[in-house]
């Protein structure tokens, strides 16, 4: 597909300094209206942002979905009303109302930007540096997208990033990625007015940021007056003419124009007041009421976004002779984009059970081989961890072939995570990534993204407790599962054996709206046999104990009917979740030798799980109890770390073995009403 050229259309040097004007004022406007706010960063950037929007960015303000329109991610949310500005003035269905009501609950104009909150807003940032993690994962769909649609495909990825975005650490990983995979089509603009909150960045930050993204391999460029709007586009186009991603560093003040705190951390997080705004204007030539758009930069916009939209329409035509000439391959990209699941997935993940035991991860992988069969649209990799958590699906992407399904994140965790969230709000693709679960805690703050802008990214998590065994306390998880459990819109799995570990794909898969987590076993586990398992997706598995009635209400119907008056208190209801059911099973055995009714409930998503309030319901997780401790009336699980040792004899150490699992239950059952 031929690439996008600049616009003929091309405002004066007098309408670019109104529209900047407008940009700067609107934001200011807006966080004084609301009394909080950042107005520096939008009184800074806004020459650098109207450049990029007027001059390069290609998108249809009419169709903020467009699947080839350029993506542009305000990685320094707190300036939202910048982004808010822009959106407004290019017609976004955004009015003044909403900028009226700024950082307001239930505007559209949230204090940092929102995924699905505010139409033409990429993605939620804020948390800084996520969201230049997120453009090199939208950089990265892209090419990925160009090597397996080039007909249909050739837009590009930018981001504004700030100081606070180069200090965090994700930035390094996700930039060092770019730059090894050389994603061309990648442009960064720094607002480098060397202010943080609490003062200069060099009161804490050296760093030579040129040198640094010149080192990862990345095309620099430095623009020494941020308000040169020719300069600025110069190097844009530059920028777009060098196959590596670019990091152009803009030199800007913040809060440019206001007297007594330009260029001080007093412009940052704080509104300028009626008298410094007024003033700020007055300096600017600037005589228009509050939230005022001037009739040449609304003229202006409109002309521009008539450009977008014919872009949009000549694609649509591409499209169509695409379709005409490759409707298998046209009608992939849709099934894609809609997110729609190919025909024989779910017959291809039921046939992945095997007889003998195995680890949870072996499955799994067996599960994502069978679906990648069927759905190429699905794609990932693991933090170099690809072998060890059942991830490895063939050649790995390159800055030569992006053509592979396979991604090597390398040792970068969080980075990993960031990314996979800006593949997915990129569309086109089911992403997953992988790692130890120890190291969740690394991906977090990404995972938490993951949830908030409702991504169906998956996260296949092994090695799932303390059976993890010789690595040690430090790769034994104890509390991952139980705070992966507490974010919400996170839908958390941890299965048992092939069966569920199938179903838990199944899960994951068919989920649109959100993220899962994939709980997996590095140990080998029984193959269950099961009394019941749900008739939806959506249910509890219940597994045989011995002589386990076939589900969980005709268990109870049975023990109703074989306990004579006063003896209900015989009846135990064992809930557990993977490497630990097959333990559950085996205890239930027992206790029904000492005479007790006993169902073993296998809670492969434990936030579906209703206890049995007619029965003793016990917990068995090797864990944190922290959670199940207001579900069930016994909680065993642990509450310490783990040693150094075999899997099996650290399992022990800590009490998971069937009889010091029975001593816990008779001494509760013996004490209990």
């Amino acid at each position: 597909m031929t690439d996008f050229a600049q616009p003929a259309v091309v405002p004066s040097v007098e309408t670019d300094q109104l529209a900047v004007d407008t940009l700067r004022f609107l934001a200011a406007d807006m966080v004084e209206a609301a009394q909080s706010g950042h107005p520096g960063m939008p009184m800074g950037a806004a020459p650098m942002a109207w450049t990029l929007w007027s001059r390069h960015l290609r998108h249809d303000p009419a169709d903020p979905e467009w699947a080839d329109r350029d993506r542009f991610v305000l990685s320094a949310g707190h300036g939202s009303a910048l982004l808010y500005g822009l959106l407004h003035l290019f017609g976004y269905d955004l009015p003044v109302e909403e900028l009226r009501r700024f950082r307001q609950l239930g505007s559209r104009t949230p204090g940092h930007p929102e995924y699905g909150e505010t139409p033409g807003v990429e993605c939620t940032t804020g948390p800084l540096g996520q969201g230049l993690g997120m453009a090199v994962g939208m950089a990265l769909a892209e090419r990925m997208t160009a090597a397996r649609y080039p007909e249909v495909t050739a837009h590009r990825t930018y981001a504004i990033v700030g100081d606070g975005c180069l200090m965090e650490g994700v930035s390094h990983e996700v930039a060092s990625f770019a730059g090894h995979l050389g994603l061309g089509r990648l442009i960064v603009l720094w607002d480098d007015n060397e202010i943080t909150i609490d003062g200069a960045v060099g009161r804490s930050c050296g760093d030579d940021q040129v040198a640094r993204f010149a080192a990862y391999g990345w095309h620099t460029e430095v623009v020494p007056d941020g308000t040169d709007i020719e300069a600025i586009d110069a190097a844009l186009t530059r920028a777009k003419g060098d196959p590596r991603p670019s990091f152009l560093a803009v030199r800007t003040v913040i809060g440019h124009g206001a007297p007594g705190v330009a260029g001080t951390p007093k412009a940052h997080g704080s509104p300028l007041g009626a008298q410094r705004l007024a003033q700020a204007k007055e300096r600017a030539g600037w005589a228009l009421p509050p939230f005022t758009v001037p009739a040449p930069v609304q003229a202006m916009c409109a002309a521009l976004a008539a450009v977008g939209g014919a872009e949009h329409t000549s694609w649509l035509e591409e499209f169509a002779t695409f379709d005409a000439l490759a409707p298998e391959r046209a009608a992939q990209f849709r099934r894609a984009g809609a997110r729609l699941l190919p025909a024989g997935l779910l017959t291809a993940l039921e046939g992945v059970a095997a007889q003998a035991p195995r680890a949870t991860r072996q499955a799994s992988q067996a599960c994502l081989r069978a679906a990648l069969s069927t759905m190429p649209e699905l794609v990932g990799g693991s933090a170099d961890l690809a072998g060890s958590t059942g991830t490895e699906c063939g050649e790995v992407v390159h800055r030569e072939d992006f053509t592979a399904g396979a991604i090597a994140f390398g040792i970068r965790e969080f980075g990993m995570a960031a990314v996979l969230n800006g593949m997915s709000l990129h569309g086109g693709f089911r992403v997953f990534g992988s790692t130890f679960l120890v190291f969740a805690d690394y991906l977090r703050p990404a995972l938490r993204l993951s949830a908030l802008m409702r991504q169906p990214v998956i996260y296949v998590l092994t090695h799932d407790s303390i059976a993890v065994g010789e690595d040690g306390s430090t790769h034994q998880p104890v509390e991952h599962v139980e705070s992966l459990r507490v974010i919400p819109g996170l839908q958390v799995l941890r299965p048992a054996d092939d069966a569920e570990t199938a179903l838990a794909w199944e899960l994951a898969l068919t989920r649109v709206d959100g993220p899962t987590a994939l709980i997996l076993s590095r140990q080998a586990l029984p193959q269950l046999d099961r009394a019941h398992t749900g008739d939806t997706a959506a249910d509890l598995s219940a597994v045989y104990g011995a002589g386990a009635s076939a589900d969980r209400e005709s268990s109870v119907d049975a023990a109703l009917e074989s306990s004579v008056a006063g003896e209900s208190s015989r009846r135990v209801e064992i809930v557990s979740t993977g490497s630990e059911v097959a333990l559950a099973v085996g205890v239930a055995e027992q206790l029904e030798a000492d005479g007790y009714v006993v169902q073993v409930i296998s809670a492969l998503d434990r936030s579906r799980f209703v206890a049995d309030p007619s029965a003793h319901t016990i917990s068995i997780e090797a864990g944190s109890t922290a959670g199940w401790a207001g579900l069930v009336d016994l909680a065993i699980g642990i509450d310490e770390f783990g040693h150094s040792g075999p899997g099996d004899e650290v399992m022990a150490r800590h009490g998971f073995t069937v009889p010091a699992v029975l001593d816990r239950i008779r001494e509760y059952l013996d004490g209990a009403p």
